[in-house]
């Protein structure tokens, strides 16, 4: 018996078989971390907001308004306190650590451009400061797919969000606009809160907030009736809109004029919805959510973290913030499923099929 060696038909086999197990592996290793489906753009949002990160936090020094590391483990900046005058409800000190993650600046990203939004298009933001982390979020995004955002901003704000006096939303635009790292033009902002001017906060609160939006120059919103509320801010989207479509509304935080007076709201999907898909109630209890949709502008609503974290592939209350890359949506997780599994079956099967060929071969050789 005498044993032979491979001749090269076989040789190739086996090279073959090399190459495409390295591959695969590749591939598997990729997917997974979603940053096969992330591009230019998220990533540049992301880029945007750890800067946006460094900037505030270097502001907050310079200010004296210190950044508490036990409470904001990533030293964000954009962590408040548990309680103060112009705190307006309950809030989740997780949630507003997970919504500070720079990786949500390219989930915005991909929000926006399931409403269909393209660079040059223009959007509007209404926000109310109890997720600080998810208004940089979405103004990066807007910046790194070059979208006129129009933003409106409330400054009261629930736990742990934008509720230091020493430090408001006024404050982190202007640390922004100062950086150079973006440029944020407020058309107006409001006390929010109950009846967005302010009635469940202290009187000192509310007094507060309103002599700070006058001293930043802005129009002061404090309409009477949601009605009247949500008219103005419509009217004030459209003017500085200058005859362009809206072309997606984005909602930050779970403010009165926003949200409205209608339950149906609280079964609005975070993250992006067509406009045909949000229930619009009588004007009554309509909030400007509910008033886009019915104009037919997409929504994207950034409120419940834990919902946005898990449809958008985001980590929980990360510590430390992940270095890099964004991450998949689970509709795009869902997507790859199949894909590897089907990747997988193709290379087992790659495999038998090339190990008996090679058999077969061998064992016509050796006798």
């Amino acid at each position: 018996m005498e044993c032979r060696r491979f001749p090269p038909s076989s040789a190739a086999l086996v090279a073959a078989l090399g190459v495409w197990s390295a591959l695969f592996l590749f591939f598997l290793l990729l997917v997974p971390s979603g940053r096969v489906l992330a591009d230019e753009a998220e990533e540049l949002a992301v880029r945007l907001m750890t800067r946006s990160l460094e900037a505030i936090r270097s502001g907050r020094l310079s200010a004296e308004a210190p950044i508490d590391p036990r409470t904001d483990l990533n030293r964000t900046g954009l962590v408040g306190l548990e309680n103060s005058s112009i705190t307006t409800s309950l809030g989740q000190i997780e949630a507003k650590r997970t919504a500070a993650n720079p990786q949500f600046a390219g989930a915005v990203v991909r929000m926006l451009r399931e409403a269909g939004v393209r660079p040059g298009d223009t959007v509007a933001l209404s926000a109310s400061s109890s997720f600080p982390g998810l208004i940089v979020a979405a103004l990066c995004a807007a910046r790194a797919l070059d979208v006129k955002i129009l933003p409106i901003l409330s400054l009261g704000a629930s736990n742990w969000g934008g509720n230091d006096p020493r430090w408001t939303g006024l404050e982190t635009v202007a640390c922004l606009n100062r950086s150079g790292i973006l440029e944020i033009g407020l058309l107006a902002a409001a006390v929010g809160g109950e009846g967005d001017i302010g009635r469940d906060m202290t009187a000192e609160g509310r007094a507060y907030l309103k002599q700070k939006i006058r001293e930043a120059g802005l129009l002061l919103i404090e309409e009477k009736t949601l009605v009247d509320d949500v008219r103005l801010r419509r009217e004030l989207f459209e003017k500085h809109a200058a005859g362009a479509a809206l072309k997606a509304f984005v909602n930050v935080g779970g403010s009165w004029v926003n949200m409205g007076t209608d339950s149906e709201i609280l079964k609005l999907r975070p993250g992006f919805n067509p406009a045909a898909t949000v229930f619009v109630p009588p004007a009554g209890r309509r909030g400007l959510i509910q008033e886009m949709a019915a104009r037919g502008i997409p929504v994207i609503h950034l409120l419940y973290v834990k919902g946005l974290a898990d449809r958008y592939g985001l980590p929980w209350d990360p510590f430390p913030f992940p270095v890099s890359g964004t991450s998949a949506s689970r509709e795009e997780r869902a997507a790859v499923g199949p894909l590897l599994f089907g990747g997988a079956v193709v290379y087992l099967l790659g495999v038998i099929v090339g190990a008996a060929l090679i058999l077969r071969c061998r064992l016509s050789l050796t006798i």
